[in-house]
């Protein structure tokens, strides 16, 4: 057994199990190729097991009986926001309804969020000026987006005889283009029909193709681009503005700035009761250190 937490053993699949969502989500955030990093989420995993305990442990030992109508009124809503019964006992993966089991596993929730509620204490209510501390120190999170304006020149593989005519044909019009040639008037020139948009207007990242966005976004004013592609065929594109990002009134986002000071005041006070738990706790992590993790290491 790879962790024991207070004497409490954690099954190795739980461990794994932690790992691939640890690792789930650098790769998908594009943070992670292979296995180079894995003895870090493994850390990770391990750290994430060790709060979830820890909370578990404490919440019991603080809160052994729980008030059964607390239960119901919860188990109640779980119910209701899964879309009824068999489908809330699907989505726990529990194909035949234990209804004792359940009932205990959401005993744990109600102790926990009584646990976490005292920690928490009452709801911080800042004052304006303390708000508009907290709104200038932190103004990189109240910015608008950066936008452009862009235009282009499209041409769709319909009734082409070949992919290679179509490039061939945009790599003459950027040439006239990168020559002088006026785009707009170019644009024109090789619009499929009228309702074929030239100006595409303002616009933000994530409103557009992301091929057509990652070039248009890397691009200055009046730069004239390649040749590239997306499903609706090869384009050029110039920009003809951009607006940086700016920060928003304080008074347009006041309420998003109370909000984010009073999750900011719970995250605060959560580490510390995870860090009290923790400092209080025997921790023995057995798995051999050739394996890539901190191995061996105890609280």
């Amino acid at each position: 057994m790879a962790l024991i937490i207070n004497g409490e053993e954690v099954d190795d699949e739980v461990i794994e199990g932690e790992f691939r969502n640890v690792k789930g989500h650098y790769e998908r955030t594009l943070q992670v190729s292979c296995c180079e990093r894995d003895p870090e989420f493994r850390g990770y995993a391990k750290d994430n097991i060790i709060s979830r305990v820890l909370l578990s442990q404490a919440a019991q030992a603080r809160y052994p009986t729980v008030d059964e109508k607390d239960v119901t009124a919860r188990l109640n809503k779980l119910i209701e926001q899964a879309g009824g019964e068999d489908q809330f006992y699907m989505n726990i993966g529990m194909p035949q309804k234990n209804e004792a089991l359940v009932r205990e596993n959401v005993a744990g929730g109600v102790r926990l969020d009584t646990m976490l509620g005292e920690a928490y204490g009452p709801e911080l209510n800042p004052t304006e000026e303390e708000l508009r501390a907290f709104y200038e120190a932190n103004l990189r999170h109240y910015m608008t987006e950066e936008m452009i304006q862009a235009a282009h020149i499209t041409k769709s593989l319909q009734g082409a005889t070949s992919r290679q005519e179509i490039y061939d044909a945009m790599r003459a019009i950027r040439v006239q283009l990168r020559a002088g040639a006026d785009f707009m008037k170019l644009a024109e020139e090789h619009r499929a029909d009228d309702q074929q948009l030239i100006d595409l207007g303002w616009f933000k990242r994530g409103e557009f193709m992301e091929e057509f966005e990652t070039i248009a976004f890397s691009m200055a004013e009046h730069e004239i681009s390649p040749v590239f592609n997306t499903q609706l065929g090869f384009h050029i594109c110039t920009v003809l503005g951009r607006k940086a990002p700016e920060a928003m009134p304080f008074e347009m986002v006041k309420e998003a700035v109370r909000v984010r000071m009073q999750e900011e005041n719970k995250d605060k006070k959560f580490n510390e009761l995870i860090a009290e738990l923790i400092a209080a706790a025997k921790i023995e992590d057995t798995e051999p250190a050739d394996e890539g993790e901190n191995g061996g290491n105890g609280h």
